[in-house]
């Protein structure tokens, strides 16, 4: 069963109520980010950080578990920040980059489709950024 998963700009403060969400994208500015989970957001982070994979893994903890197994991840800000300023071609490096890495190989992403999804982030976290606001990876299973 797919993951439904939402990238989200929020108030820091807010990491609960976005996890009690049921349709966060309704309530705050976000992205759908189908197939984004905690350890490709790790691999982005260490693209653009330099960070080991270990340290990234550990960045990306759950901040919050609601009763349904939603799980709400915050990206770290160093993350956001590396992202709000990717120009295009940077993100079209990133994005093969991705698209070469285990996770994104082994679900067989396009580079295209990394390229896509990058873009999206790269826009939420300048707004974000803008308005001082932090990003969460919101991550639910399908209500049956």
């Amino acid at each position: 069963m797919e993951i439904v998963t939402n990238v989200i700009a929020a108030e820091e403060d807010e990491y609960s109520a976005v996890g009690e969400s049921t349709r966060p994208l309704d309530e705050w500015s976000g992205i759908e980010a189908p197939g984004l989970d905690s350890a490709k957001v790790a691999m982005l982070h260490c693209l653009l950080t330099g960070d080991s994979l270990h340290m990234a893994i550990d960045r990306y903890e759950p901040v919050y578990v609601a009763a349904n197994e939603t799980i709400v991840v915050r990206m770290a800000d160093e993350l956001l920040e590396e992202l709000a300023v990717l120009d295009e071609d940077a993100l079209e490096d990133v994005a093969r980059e991705l698209a070469a890495s285990e996770d994104f190989e082994n679900e067989q992403w396009d580079v295209e489709d990394v390229l896509v999804l990058l873009t999206e982030l790269a826009e939420l976290a300048q707004l974000a950024e803008s308005q001082g606001q932090v990003l969460f990876v919101w991550m639910c299973l399908p209500q049956r």
